[in-house]
């Protein structure tokens, strides 16, 4: 209990002491008002994440992977942001990868135990077959999850890097990886409900470390998406839009472009801006690591 009376997560909010007596427009007005809170206590991280980003930088350079692992809401946050990688960067299914404790079903139903689970997390982090240059970051709103200390640990044992995401600050979690990240929103309007306030910091959190460490290893063009995989009509008039948006020319011309590059609108926007065939356009994307200016550019 004493732990707990330390945690901001776990306090009491004077804002929403007498929430079952407010009424519905007040209850969205306070909610709101506390979201605003989420982004001022991230801006206080920045330097703290941009370490972590750097980190999963040269992971990827090396042919790593990033492991993100944690329990309930964080858990599942972590796999959805794995998740969201392979069609929005056109990544492999294996470069980022969630884990939650308690496994698939835990992403529905609470799974018993789970969170406290050592033993559990020991298995689901020696079945990756980890090496050092992977690297594994715990995710955990109290910043004292076992499930996820324990992972971490093993990580470290097994030779990856490691990090942590915290929504309170000097959390027993930091203490077990190399780089960490603390915010504290604050107490949450339901008290101790860390879906919400610290839910909302974490996803915020995990789009800034995948999507800048996207864009450092060439996965867009400008603040294009230009990687997006094309596996439905909607995403193939997305990426028709991007050679579009990168190029200038019309969405008739595009559609050529984009059928003669095998619909890669990466290949398509450097055929285009650099007057190459789809064979030159895509070795000199292999040349260029993956980076169009670079593509475009080199002589």
């Amino acid at each position: 209990m004493n732990e707990i009376n330390n945690l901001t997560t776990e306090k009491r909010n004077p804002n929403t002491m007498h929430l079952d007596e407010m009424t519905v427009y007040q209850i969205l007005e306070v909610m709101n008002k506390e979201d605003q809170k989420v982004s001022q206590s991230i801006d206080h991280a920045l330097d703290q994440i941009e370490s972590v980003v750097e980190l999963i930088v040269s992971t990827f350079q090396m042919g790593g992977r990033l492991i993100y692992m944690g329990a309930g809401t964080s858990g599942r946050l972590g796999v959805l942001d794995a998740s969201e990688c392979v069609p929005t960067f056109g990544t492999d299914p294996e470069m980022v990868q969630g884990l939650i404790a308690g496994g698939k079903k835990a992403m529905t139903v609470a799974v018993e135990g789970a969170e406290d689970s050592e033993k559990l997390a020991n298995q689901d982090i020696e079945n990756l077959h980890l090496t050092k240059k992977d690297i594994v970051i715990g995710i955990a709103a109290s910043g004292r999850t076992p499930y996820v200390i324990a992972g971490l640990k093993m990580a470290h044992q097994m030779g990856a890097k490691t990090a942590s995401v915290a929504c309170n600050v000097h959390a027993e979690v930091s203490k077990y990886a190399d780089k960490n990240i603390e915010v504290d929103v604050g107490p949450e309007v339901l008290s101790g409900s860390t879906r919400l306030k610290a839910g909302t910091a974490e996803k915020m959190i995990l789009n800034m470390l995948s999507t800048v460490s996207m864009v450092k290893i060439g996965k867009t063009y400008g603040n294009l998406m230009v990687d997006v995989k094309s596996t439905n009509e909607k995403l193939k008039i997305r990426a028709k839009h991007m050679i579009v948006l990168a190029t200038g020319i019309s969405e008739e011309e595009a559609g050529e472009y984009f059928d003669q590059a095998g619909q890669n609108s990466k290949v398509a926007i450097v055929m285009c801006l650099g007057n190459y065939s789809a064979k030159e356009a895509r070795q000199r994307l292999i040349d260029a690591n993956g980076f169009v200016r670079d593509a475009i550019g080199i002589k």
